[in-house]
């Protein structure tokens, strides 16, 4: 099944007067100089009865992609959200012009370090026709290749993603890397699903380093600079823009924990334990803590010195906690970025269907000692990983659980 067939079908398309009506009465008390609401009012409810949807200017998209923004979770401390700038480009339906854009919205972003936080806003869904969708989790992710003798070369979490594509075309570099970067993936309608390399100019990456260990150095490790998340839905008052690609910056622990240390990712966590010459053979040691604490101070260091924006956990958390304490939360029926299981699915394994238990692979690293049975969900989130996934969940950005 497609994207666009799963996550148009059951769910209805056309908005409900209900949810346009809050959005806009929203909408014009936060912007009192946008008119009248009276006549607004009217000229939405007359576009529903007729076609069964209405169209949002460019003032109330802007508004309501600012607040979704603010309230995902991955509006990170610092950010002015109410001065996001928000790119209309509703218009564009071809595959090759979305991933153009999501190439421009990334350079944009770059900003030579100094990360500029982003929305680009795509056609969305409509009783006649649906709008784009991204199946990429992000527009920069690094692909998994599954080895012969059962290891991965690169982030385990793409494996099924990785050859998925293959499958659809997309051929790797030769020879292979730890860091390729996938192709866009993007759906349309009337296109079907088209890769698209992303254009090497318009990725920055940081190479990684230590402030203290010069041997990290040469672990050969860097990330990419921009978090552009691409597959999450944005919904403002009734009418769901399937493709709203966005970006702020990263939090540390996404890159060194989520993404190095975690065994479904990079798994270096052994790796690093033992060039600290720390004893592996016990949990004692506290080898696993001590490892991660260092891969995540590497990745703080290395962004700084590179002049690329960055945050902590820590700092973030208090942030989110911070703006918890200072009100009322919103309602569902409030402007929200939010992705299906299907979507998060498809994103890691480039499939619509829950893999098999079978087909769920613990990475295997060489030199590690084979795995103790454990429970299905040990296997797949690690123990030590606990204080990322507290954190994520704290700033709401957890993916949606099976």
């Amino acid at each position: 099944m497609t994207a666009i067939r799963e996550e148009l079908s059951p769910s209805p398309t056309n908005p409900t007067v209900t949810a346009a009506e809050d959005f806009l009465r929203s909408f014009h008390s936060a912007h009192p100089e946008a008119g009248s609401l009276r006549d607004r009012l009217a000229e939405v409810r007359r576009s529903i009865a007729e076609t069964g949807t209405y169209r949002h200017t460019t003032a109330e998209l802007t508004h309501g992609a600012r607040v979704a923004l603010r309230d995902s979770g991955w509006c990170t401390g610092g950010l002015p959200w109410n001065r996001v700038e928000v790119r209309d480009l509703r218009g564009l339906r071809n595959a090759s012009a979305i991933a153009s854009e999501c190439f421009e919205h990334l350079r944009l972003a770059t900003n030579a370090g100094r990360i500029r936080p982003l929305i680009t806003v795509f056609a969305p869904d409509a009783p006649e026709s649906a709008g784009p969708r991204i199946w990429n989790e992000q527009v920069v992710r690094y692909a998994g290749y599954t080895l012969a003798d059962g290891g991965v070369l690169g982030d385990a979490r793409y494996q099924g993603f990785t050859a998925q594509a293959q499958r659809l075309g997309w051929k790797p570099p030769a020879p292979r890397g730890r860091f390729d970067h996938l192709p866009l993936v993007v759906e349309t309608e009337h296109e079907g699903v088209k890769l698209v390399p992303v254009p090497r100019d318009v990725v920055q990456e940081v190479p990684l380093e230590h402030p203290d260990y010069r041997w990290f150095e040469e672990l050969g490790l860097r990330w990419h600079s921009v978090p552009l998340i691409s597959n999450m839905h944005l919904d403002i008052g009734g009418i769901r823009y399937p493709a709203a690609p966005f970006n702020t910056w990263f939090v540390g622990t996404e890159i060194g924990t989520r993404g190095l240390a975690d065994d479904q990712a990079y798994g270096l966590t052994r790796q690093v334990a033992e060039r600290l010459g720390m004893d592996t053979s016990t949990e004692r040691s506290l080898w696993r803590d001590r490892a991660v604490v260092e891969i995540n101070r590497a990745v703080l260091h290395s962004f700084d010195a590179a002049r690329v924006t960055i945050t902590d956990h820590h700092s973030e958390a208090l942030h989110r906690l911070e703006w918890l304490r200072s009100g009322p939360r919103t309602s569902g029926s409030e402007p929200a970025f939010t992705v299906s299981r299907n979507a998060a699915r498809r994103a890691r394994s480039g499939a619509d269907d829950p893999p098999e238990p079978a087909e769920r692979v613990t990475v295997r690293r060489v030199q590690e000692p084979p795995p103790q049975a454990s429970a299905p969900e040990e296997r797949i989130r690690p123990r030590y990983d606990v204080l990322a996934r507290m954190s994520r969940r704290c700033l709401g950005t957890d993916l949606p659980q099976d």
